[in-house]
């Protein structure tokens, strides 16, 4: 089990800690529905510093990053970032990641940090071209600092004018006295709000001085359960959930970042399944009756005929009623179609709805 620079930091705050993804990770602090409702009206601060950094460069970067991501990386220019995903050879998905780009020969990929080694691996494998690689992983730590007072209880720490940094954007900067942080704005949340990539021995001061700045604004210390349940009601997608090495991008409902205007791994295969359409389609869906739903539930039509299965599921902390994501038949899919999870024996009625969940 790996810990982070602040896994002491979080020990001494009493945070209930649990392995994920290889790491030793806070899951709560004060209690889910506490932490969710800090990051929707105030601002918290997650670390995240499990996620995976790896630098390209060269003059055969964007060459490099183009033939792994299904996303177009030539639209992006300096300080811009982007969502995409890597697709595998068999109509499935390596991982989803973040592309930065600092300049035409420099870029950035943000990747989960279950699939470090894979996604090394699967890059390395495709690096023919001969891009400069460097697994930056064990150097940073990550601060997501989330919320609506986000910019405004973290200007003080720096020249840097949060407000100008709009979604999907990032600057390098001084923060909290140290140089070269990267101050990006690609939340996980759906309230706004920077993530921070620090060096390891910078990041208890960073922590420290981010609970300060924050302290009149009611900052405070949120975990992995609450960053699930936001982005949940977000409707974003979670590797090894929502998404994985045996669903489609077009199926997982990410056409929006496959673009057929360059060749990318198994692109002619996916190509196809865009023309001939999918069989199941991810959906978000909400229960009408009482019931929460999670994760490897069935999802059966009014007859009782299995359609389906819960990728994603909770009680809402926003809406105060159980939301889920989940493949179905593409017959199943429409908006407002009635489907039933299947919660223990019974057969609770849900809908199908447009996301976001949590509309702000």
């Amino acid at each position: 089990m790996k810990n982070t620079a602040l896994t002491h930091v979080h020990e001494a705050l009493n945070a209930k800690m649990v392995p994920f993804a290889g790491y030793n990770m806070p899951v709560q602090y004060e209690g889910v529905k506490v932490e969710h409702e800090t990051v929707r009206k105030d601002v918290g601060v997650f670390d995240v510093s499990h996620m995976g950094e790896f630098f390209i460069e060269g003059d055969k970067a964007l060459e490099l990053i183009q033939k792994i991501s299904s996303n177009d990386a030539s639209k992006l220019t300096d300080g811009k970032a982007q969502y995409s995903c890597m697709p595998n050879n068999d109509g499935g998905i390596v991982d989803d990641l973040i592309i930065y780009r600092f300049n035409a020969e420099k870029y950035l990929l943000v990747v989960n940090a279950s699939n470090i080694e894979k996604d090394w691996n699967w890059i390395s494998s495709h690096n023919t071209m001969g891009a400069k690689m460097t697994d930056a992983s064990e150097e940073y730590s990550l601060l997501a600092i989330q919320g609506p007072k986000a910019a405004e209880a973290m200007q003080s720490l720096t020249a840097t004018d949060l407000s100008n940094i709009k979604f999907y954007t990032f600057e390098e900067g001084t923060f909290a006295g140290r140089d070269n942080v990267i101050i990006s704005a690609t939340g996980y949340t759906g309230s706004g709000g920077f993530e921070i990539y620090i060096k390891n021995e910078d990041a208890e001061h960073v922590w420290n001085e981010v609970m300060k700045a924050g302290a009149d604004f009611g900052i405070k210390p949120i975990g992995l359960a609450a960053r699930d349940t936001l982005r949940l009601e977000m409707g974003y997608c979670l590797y090894g959930n929502d998404i994985n090495d045996t669903t489609s991008p077009l199926e997982a409902g990410l056409g929006w970042i496959t673009k057929f205007t360059k060749d990318f791994v198994n692109s002619e295969a996916l190509k196809e399944q865009k023309e001939e359409g999918v069989k199941r389609k991810l959906v978000a869906f909400e229960m009408v009756e009482k019931g929460i739903p999670r994760h490897d539930y069935t999802l059966v039509d009014a007859e009782g005929n299995e359609i389906g299965i819960v990728t994603s599921g909770t009680m809402s902390p926003s809406l105060n009623k159980g939301i889920g994501l989940g493949y179905v038949t593409v017959e199943n899919a429409a908006l407002d179609t009635e489907i039933f999870v299947a919660v223990r024996k019974k057969n609770v009625k849900a809908k199908v709805v447009k996301l976001p969940f949590y509309k702000g």
